[in-house]
C-alpha cells in the first residue's frame, strides 16, 4: 500500500463538488482510500484521523488531497482521476478552476445572477450568504451543520431586503423548471410545493409525477424551518410566493414533524390565502406522504393510480424471526417509516428519534426495532451525503443481513440529479453476497421514469437480488412491518 499528500493552496472547489470528486477517485482500480476536501479544521481533524500528518500552514481555502492506492501505478491513476474529475466539475462554470489568493466572495463570482446557491461548511456560511443577501441575491444554502442563531439572523435579514433564503440543509428545490440539490426529474404542472424536508419533497414529487401531474415549483426552506426556534421564517414567505403565481393552482407543504405550535401558525396563514393549500406534514395520527398525494391529485381533478408501481421478485425472501431494521438516505423519509411502523411494532429506535426515549446510543445500535438516517448533521459531517456516497450504509447493510437478530431490512434509495449514478448496483451486490437465507430486504425506490439512472433498471437491479421495490414509501414500511410484526423480536 502506498499513499500521497498533497495541498494545493489557494485552490476552491464547493463541498458537494468535492464530495463527487472523491467518489470518483476512490472508485479508480485499486484505490484504498481518497480524501479530496478544502482544509478546514474538522476536515483537517478528519485528515490525521485517516493517519496521515496535517500539512504546515493549510487553511479553508486550500484543497487537500489524500490518496491510498495498492502501489505506485494505481496511484498515478487516481492522480489522472483527480485531476480529469476536478476539471470536468469546472467547465459548466465560468468562474471555476483555481483561485489566486483569496477565494472570490459568492456575490461576485456570478454577475447577472439572482439567486446564489451556498455549499461551503457550516462555519463558513455566515458570512457567504449575508455577503450574497447584502448583493441582493435571494440564497439557498445546501450545507447542514449551520448554527441556528445563523439561520435566524439570515432569514430575518433576507425579509427586510424582499429576498429568501433558502435552508440551511435545503437538499432540494425546483425553480421554474431547474433543480437543484438533490431533484428529480419530473414533468411542469400545477402543483406548487413548500418543502421544509428534502426526501419528503422528492417523493411527493415523484408521486404526483406517477400519477399524471406536476410541479410549478418547489421551494426548499430548510429541515429546521418549521421548528420552534425558526417558526417557519421562509415557509410563510414561500406560501406568499406562490399564492401569487399564476400557474400554481394547490400548494403543498411537506415537512418532517413540525413543531406542533408553528404547524398551527402555518395553517393559519395558509388559510387566508387565495390558492388552496394541502398540508403533508408528517407526525402519528397524520397523513403519510403517499396519502397526501393522492389528495393532491384529487384536488386537481386527477385520478390516482389503483396501485403505486412496485417491483416484486418471482420468490422473494421469506419472513423470518427478527426485529425491523431501517437504513435510510433520506431523514424524512426515515421519519415517515418510523411513523408507520411504530403504529404497529412500538417504539423505534432511532438517531433521529420520533420520542426522546427512543434513542439509538452512539455505537447506533440495539437488539430491538430501529432505523437510522444516515444523512443526519451526525454523520455527514467531514464527509458525503449518503445519496451520493453510500459506503457507510453498505458497510451495516452487510452486517445487519449477517444478525440473526434482524428480521427484515427497509432501506430507501433516491434517484436523480445530484445522486449516486447507479444506487441499486452497490445495494444489490451486498445484498446477494449475504446469500439465499439472509432476511428480506424491502426498497423504498424514490424516482421517475426521467431520472437518468433509470427507475425501471434501479428496480430490475434491485429485484435480480430478490429485493422487494416500492415507489411508495409508505408501502415500502407497511411491507416491512407486515414482515415483522408477527415474529417476536
Amino acid at each position: 500500500m502506498t499513499s500521497a499528500l498533497e495541498l494545493r493552496r489557494g485552490t476552491y472547489r464547493d463541498s458537494v463538488t468535492l464530495m463527487q470528486v472523491s467518489r470518483a477517485v476512490g472508485a479508480a482500480e485499486g484505490v484504498d482510500s481518497a480524501f479530496i476536501a478544502m482544509a478546514t479544521e474538522l476536515n483537517l481533524g478528519l485528515l490525521a484521523g485517516m493517519g496521515f500528518e496535517v500539512p504546515d500552514g493549510a487553511g479553508p481555502n486550500d484543497m487537500v488531497v489524500a490518496i491510498r492506492a495498492a502501489d505506485g501505478e494505481a496511484l498515478r491513476r487516481a492522480g489522472q482521476h483527480l485531476d480529469e474529475a476536478l476539471a470536468a466539475a469546472a467547465a459548466p462554470a465560468a468562474a471555476g478552476g483555481a483561485c489566486p489568493g483569496p477565494v472570490p466572495r459568492t456575490a461576485d463570482a456570478a454577475p447577472g445572477a439572482t439567486l446564489a446557491l451556498i455549499s461551503v461548511a457550516g462555519p463558513y456560511v455566515f458570512a457567504e450568504a449575508m455577503g450574497a443577501l447584502e448583493a441582493g441575491l435571494d440564497v439557498m444554502v445546501f450545507s447542514d451543520n449551520v448554527p441556528v442563531a445563523h439561520e435566524i439572523l439570515l432569514k430575518d435579514r433576507a425579509r427586510e431586503r424582499g429576498l429568501m433564503v433558502m435552508g440551511p440543509d435545503c437538499g432540494t428545490a425546483v425553480i421554474g423548471g431547474a433543480g437543484l440539490g438533490f431533484a428529480n426529474a419530473v414533468r411542469p404542472g400545477r402543483v406548487g410545493i413548500v418543502a421544509a424536508s428534502g426526501t419528503g419533497s422528492q417523493q411527493l414529487m415523484c408521486l404526483l409525477h406517477a400519477g399524471g401531474a406536476g410541479v410549478s415549483h418547489c421551494v426548499g426552506v430548510g429541515g429546521r424551518d418549521l421548528s420552534e426556534a425558526v417558526g417557519a421564517r421562509s415557509t410563510l414567505q414561500a406560501l406568499e410566493l406562490l399564492d401569487d403565481d399564476p400557474a400554481t393552482d394547490l400548494i403543498v407543504v411537506v415537512s418532517k414533524p413540525p413543531s406542533p405550535a408553528v404547524a398551527q401558525k402555518v395553517a393559519q396563514y395558509a388559510a387566508g390565502l387565495s390558492t388552496p393549500v394541502l398540508l403533508a406534514l408528517l407526525g402519528r395520527g397524520q397523513d403519510d406522504l403517499t396519502l397526501s398525494a393522492a389528495k393532491a391529485l384529487a384536488a386537481l381533478g386527477e385520478d390516482r393510480p389503483d396501485e403505486w408501481p412496485s417491483w416484486i421478485p418471482d420468490r422473494p425472501r421469506s419472513a423470518r424471526r427478527g426485529a425491523l431494521r431501517g437504513l435510510y438516505c433520506g431523514g424524512t423519509l426515515c421519519d415517515e417509516a418510523m411513523v408507520i411502523a411504530a403504529d404497529t411494532l412500538g417504539p423505534i429506535a432511532s438517531n433521529i428519534p420520533l420520542e426522546p426515549g427512543w434513542s439509538l446510543p452512539a455505537d447506533l445500535r440495539a437488539d430491538g426495532h430501529y432505523m437510522i438516517d444516515f444523512g443526519d448533521d451526525g454523520l455527514t459531517a467531514g464527509r458525503p451525503h449518503p445519496m451520493i456516497d453510500p459506503g457507510l450504509r453498505l458497510e451495516r447493510l452487510a452486517e445487519v443481513l449477517a444478525d440473526p437478530a434482524t428480521g427484515a431490512v427497509l432501506l430507501d434509495v433516491v434517484l436523480g440529479h445530484g445522486a449516486h449514478p447507479d444506487p441499486a448496483a452497490g445495494l444489490a451486490e451486498v445484498i446477494r453476497a449475504a446469500g439465499p437465507e439472509a432476511p428480506p430486504v424491502v426498497v423504498s425506490l424514490c424516482g421517475t421514469d426521467q431520472d437518468s439512472q433509470g427507475l425501471d433498471a434501479q428496480a430490475r437491479t434491485l429485484v435480480s437480488a430478490r429485493a422487494e421495490v416500492h415507489l411508495s414509501n409508505a408501502s415500502a414500511a407497511r411491507r416491512a412491518v407486515s414482515l415483522t410484526k408477527d415474529q417476536p423480536s
